[in-house]
C-alpha cells in the first residue's frame, strides 16, 4: 500500500495560507494570555483575569434548579434536547421582565417584544454576531477611548476598524461624539460608520457609568448623524447587576423611541456563572432576521440545557438571592482594595483612581513616564513580584484618541480580601523598583 504524506510535510518551504480573518485575529489575546497564566501559577495573584468570585459561585441553587429539572421526565428529556436558535422562551421571557423591571416601566411603556430577545453563548457571542451582521472589512465602530479590549480585539478580527471617543469619569463625552463624526465626515468617512459602543453600567475598563443625562443625547447623536442608512448604539449592560452604591439609571434603550437604534447585550456570566455561559440580546427588528440566520449557520441555538438551569434559577427567585449576595461580596472587596492602593501606592507618585460605585474593576492612571506595557519595566517587575494586571494601552482603541501606556486595570474580584491586599502591595514594590530605576 502506497503511503501518502501531508503536502506539508513533502513540499519544503510550503505556506499555510489562512484567511485574511485569521491573520487579523492576531495572536493569542492578552485576555486569554492573562486568564491561562491565573489558572496555572496560584502562587500568582492575578489583578488582571475578569475572574468572578470563585467561592460565592451558586453552587445551591444550580444543584437545587438540578432538582426540579430531574423531577419531572417529559420537562429533563425536553432540557436535554435541542432548542431553538432564538433560545428557551421561559428564559427570554424571565429576561424581558427583569429589564422591563429594572427601567421602572410599565407593561404599556416597555415597547419590546419577547420574539426580540435573543439567547446566546455569553454576551460576547452576541456582539461578535452583530459585528459580523453589521460590518464590512474598514468599517468603523466608534468606542470611548478607554473600551472593553476584548470587544476592540473582536473588531479587528473581522477586518473593521475601531474608533476612539473621548471619556470623562461620566462616561462617553457627547461632544466628542459629535466631534468625532464630523471628522469622519470631513474625510469621507461617515459612510463606513455603522454603530458606537458604549457599556452604560460600570464600563470595562474604567468602572465609570455613562451619566443618565448623557444617554437622550448619544441617543438623538445616533439619529441625526443616520444619514445614508442607521447607526446603531450597541449598550453593553454586562455589570448593571453589580451596583454596590447609588440608584439604578434608566437604560440608553429607554430614550430610543423608535426602537429601531439601540441594542441592548447583557450576560448572566458576572452576575451568577460564567460556567453557565448564557448572554442575552434586546435587538431591533431589523436586525434580528440577519442576526438569527448567522446564529443558525453557528450553533443551531446556544445550549439549550443551560438556558433550562437559568430559566428555573429565575423564576424560583434565586437570581436575585444570588446577586444581594454577591454585591456585599464585592463592596467590601471595592473597600478593601481602595484601601491598600491609599497605604501602599507611593505618596511621592502622582496616582489617580475612582472607587467604582459598581462593577468588577479599577482604572489607575500613573505618571505618564510610566510604561504599564507588557514590554515596559513595570509590569515585568510586578511579574517578578508575583502580581499580575492589565495594561491600559489593550483598552484604547486603534484610532482617533491616543492610546495611553500609564494607565492599568486592577480587578478585584477573584482574590480575597487578604490576597487584594497582598497583590496591591506587591504592584507597589514594583513601582518602587521602576521608579528607584528611573
Amino acid at each position: 500500500m502506497r503511503h501518502v504524506t501531508e503536502p506539508s510535510a513533502s513540499i519544503p518551504g510550503l505556506l499555510k495560507k489562512l484567511s485574511r480573518r485569521a491573520e487579523w485575529a492576531g495572536g493569542a489575546p492578552i485576555a486569554n494570555i492573562l486568564m491561562a497564566r491565573t489558572l496555572a501559577q496560584p502562587d500568582v495573584i492575578s489583578l488582571a483575569a475578569g475572574f468572578v468570585e470563585h467561592n460565592s459561585l451558586p453552587v445551591e441553587w444550580v444543584e437545587e434548579a438540578f432538582r426540579r429539572i430531574w423531577a419531572n421526565r417529559s420537562h429533563a428529556l425536553a432540557a436535554l434536547q435541542y432548542g431553538t436558535t432564538s433560545g428557551y422562551l421561559p428564559l427570554r421571557e424571565a429576561i424581558l421582565e427583569r429589564l422591563r423591571q429594572a427601567d421602572g416601566l410599565s407593561a404599556a411603556e416597555h415597547r419590546a417584544s419577547v420574539d426580540q430577545m435573543v439567547i446566546t453563548a455569553g454576551s460576547n457571542q452576541l456582539l461578535y454576531l452583530l459585528a459580523e451582521a453589521l460590518l464590512d472589512p474598514g468599517d468603523i465602530v466608534l468606542c470611548g477611548a478607554p473600551s472593553y479590549f476584548v470587544f476592540l480585539g473582536l473588531i479587528q478580527s473581522l477586518g473593521a476598524r475601531t474608533v476612539g471617543v473621548a471619556t470623562d469619569y461620566q462616561g462617553l463625552i457627547p461632544e466628542a461624539l459629535e466631534d468625532r463624526l464630523d471628522e469622519l465626515e470631513r474625510h469621507g468617512e461617515l459612510d463606513r460608520v455603522k454603530a458606537i459602543y458604549v457599556a452604560s453600567y460600570f464600563d470595562n475598563p474604567t468602572g465609570v457609568s455613562l451619566a443618565a443625562d448623557r444617554r437622550a443625547a448619544l441617543v438623538e447623536i445616533a439619529h441625526r448623524w443616520s444619514r445614508r442608512h442607521r447607526i446603531y448604539i450597541i449598550e453593553d449592560w454586562a455589570y448593571r447587576d453589580l451596583r454596590y452604591e447609588g440608584e439604578d439609571i434608566r437604560s440608553v434603550w429607554t430614550h430610543d423611541v423608535s426602537g429601531e437604534t439601540v441594542i441592548v447585550t447583557g450576560s448572566f456570566s458576572k452576575s451568577f456563572s460564567p460556567g453557565l455561559r448564557v448572554g442575552w440580546g434586546l435587538l431591533p427588528r431589523s436586525l434580528l432576521e440577519p442576526v438569527l440566520a448567522l446564529k443558525g449557520h453557528l450553533d443551531f441555538g446556544s445550549a439549550n440545557f443551560n438556558q433550562v438551569v437559568l430559566a428555573t434559577v429565575l423564576q424560583n427567585g434565586w437570581f436575585d438571592k444570588h446577586v444581594t449576595r454577591l454585591r456585599a461580596i464585592y463592596h467590601e472587596k471595592v473597600a478593601t482594595i481602595v484601601s491598600a492602593l491609599e497605604s501602599y501606592l507611593p505618596p511621592i507618585l502622582d496616582v489617580h483612581y475612582e472607587a467604582p460605585k459598581g462593577g468588577l474593576y479599577v482604572w489607575v492612571r500613573l505618571p505618564e513616564e510610566i510604561d504599564t506595557g507588557v514590554d515596559g519595566p513595570l509590569f515585568q517587575a510586578a511579574v517578578n513580584e508575583g502580581v499580575l494586571y492589565v495594561p491600559g494601552e489593550y483598552c484604547f482603541p486603534a484610532e482617533g484618541e491616543p492610546v495611553r501606556r500609564h494607565y492599568l486595570r486592577l480587578s478585584f474580584a477573584m482574590p480575597d480580601c487578604d490576597r487584594l491586599r497582598c497583590g496591591v502591595e506587591r504592584l507597589s514594590r514594583a513601582l518602587r523598583a521602576v521608579v528607584q530605576c528611573d
